[in-house]
């Protein structure tokens, strides 16, 4: 009788650890390991010229300045509001040639290996299985005041 009480724990943990490992694995949306961490605190006046690009949806700014993260942010205005991506591309570790461009105003492009996502959701087209690394950002439309954090 013990036997079968301990294979049947013996199962029910394996079962149990193999359905997290799953579930952990399946759904996440992470950058690699070596993708630099940098503290995000960027704070934008969108009243300003020159963050005049962000009054129209699916227009983009690049925001390289002091805390906007190792290589800068792309901060675009969405249908329902802003993202604001890390510039660093998610799928490789940083090199000279890993600094994401945006072109033709529709899509996010890795120079180094042609990895392409759509620039107003994020999402994956060509060689990334990852989206780029977002930041939340908050927005005061009575003040015209954006902010992006981490």
């Amino acid at each position: 009788m013990k036997k079968k009480t301990s294979n049947f724990l013996y199962f029910t943990i394996l079962i149990f650890s193999s359905f997290l490992v799953i579930n952990s694995c399946g759904n996440r949306q992470e950058t690699v390991s070596c993708f630099p961490n940098s503290p995000i605190n960027v704070t934008l006046n969108l009243s300003l010229p020159l963050n005049q690009n962000l009054q129209n949806t699916g227009s983009f700014i690049y925001v390289n300045e002091q805390s906007s993260g190792t290589r800068g942010i792309i901060v675009v205005r969405t249908t329902n509001g802003f993202k604001a991506y890390d510039r660093n591309a998610p799928h490789i570790c940083p090199d000279a040639n890993t600094t994401l461009e945006v072109q033709n105003t529709t899509k996010i492009v890795c120079p180094k290996d042609g990895a392409t996502w759509i620039l107003i959701t994020g999402e994956p087209i060509t060689i990334s299985q990852v989206p780029p690394k977002t930041y939340p950002t908050n927005y005061d439309s009575s003040t015209n005041i954006l902010t992006i954090y981490n």
